[in-house]
């Protein structure tokens, strides 16, 4: 029966590592969010600010001024440009934990599979020994009774 530990070892790892790359997922997709919402946060400053850029300048702006406002909505938009790179590397980052928990998940179903295909063979062969041992006790009390 040493398989059989063996074989429960096996999945007893393969289950810690399936629950572990979910949890890493699941991180990773909470990381993917708050990144979002930095993104949409960005996005609404932006718009605010252009918005008071417009009602500022119908009320008279100097150049200056109109140039800090513009310049600010630039850096604005840089920003987004970096956060938009940030959710692509977090969207490859979440593919990727993806694909690790998915491969898990396979090994351990294989596992699982294994030890279900083991534990038939075991009661397969089981039922057949007691069958061959019901058999020779029957065989035995035939020959007892003078046959």
């Amino acid at each position: 029966m040493a398989k059989a530990s063996t074989l429960d070892m096996l999945i007893d790892l393969a289950r810690n590592d399936t629950d572990e790359a979910a949890r890493q997922l699941a991180q990773l997709h909470k990381a993917r969010q708050d990144a979002e919402q930095q993104l949409q946060a960005l996005h609404d400053y932006r718009k605010d600010y252009a918005e008071r850029l417009q009602q500022v300048s119908k009320m008279g702006l100097t150049a200056s001024n109109y140039h800090n406002f513009r310049q600010f909505i630039a850096t604005l938009d840089e920003a987004i440009s970096q956060q938009n790179k940030i959710l692509e590397q977090m969207d490859a980052r979440l593919q990727k934990g993806r694909d690790s928990w998915q491969a898990e998940k396979r090994r351990l179903s294989s596992f699982e599979t294994l030890q279900t295909r083991q534990m038939r063979q075991q009661a397969l062969h089981d039922a057949r020994r007691e069958q061959r041992m019901n058999d020779e006790i029957s065989a035995r009390g035939y020959r007892g009774m003078g046959h």
